[in-house]
């Protein structure tokens, strides 16, 4: 019977996130991430797998719970003008200040450098993108049932374009934008997206 963890194995997850996200892949030594996880290397392996495991591990963690925030309060807000108003606003905050010392998005800034380079990053993208684009569509599907937005409203293009416009609120964020910058033309935004 093997020894019970003495690490919490969520917050070693997204403290190598973390790594990853500053310094790539690549760039990211296994010192550095056992540091930053405070776990030794076998207790890694143990428990994670090697390199490439780990990372697509913070892919998985990020695209599952982190990422999500947005979308959650998006799908939960009864007023869509108010759901893509907050939708936009907690992108923006989140752009300008992740609380990982990082800014920007783990999966634009990071993660997508790896495709084709670290087997399994393509599939997890493409999954990440495809269900948020969804999920979204479906928030626009509600409004279309209750008669808030036209039949033929865009429900899955207009989801695209929020997904879009919220990675570049990320690359903006990742540049050094302030989060009043980024706000300016949000009116615009949200009447871009609502428009029919």
């Amino acid at each position: 019977m093997g020894r019970p963890r003495k690490f919490d194995y969520d917050e070693a997850l997204l403290s190598a996130m973390s790594v990853f996200w500053a310094k790539g892949y690549d760039g990211a030594s296994l010192r550095d991430l056992t540091k930053a996880m405070g776990i030794t290397g076998p207790s890694m392996y143990a428990a994670f797998g090697d390199k490439r495991e780990l990372f697509l591990k913070t892919i998985d963690q990020y695209a599952d719970v982190d990422g999500c925030k947005p979308v959650v309060d998006f799908e939960a807000e009864e007023d869509i003008q108010k759901a893509v108003r907050g939708f936009l606003e907690e992108v923006i905050q989140y752009a300008t200040d992740s609380g990982y010392g990082a800014k920007g998005c783990f999966l634009a800034s990071s993660v997508s450098t790896n495709i084709g380079q670290v087997d399994g990053v393509d599939e997890r993208v493409r999954k990440a993108i495809d269900d948020t684009d969804q999920r979204l569509a479906q928030r626009f599907e509600r409004e279309k049932q209750k008669g808030t937005l036209p039949p033929d409203f865009p429900s899955l293009q207009r989801a695209a374009l929020l997904y879009d416009i919220r990675q570049g609120y990320m690359f903006r964020g990742r540049a050094g934008w302030t989060a009043e910058e980024l706000k300016r033309d949000l009116d615009h935004r949200i009447q871009m997206i609502l428009s029919f």
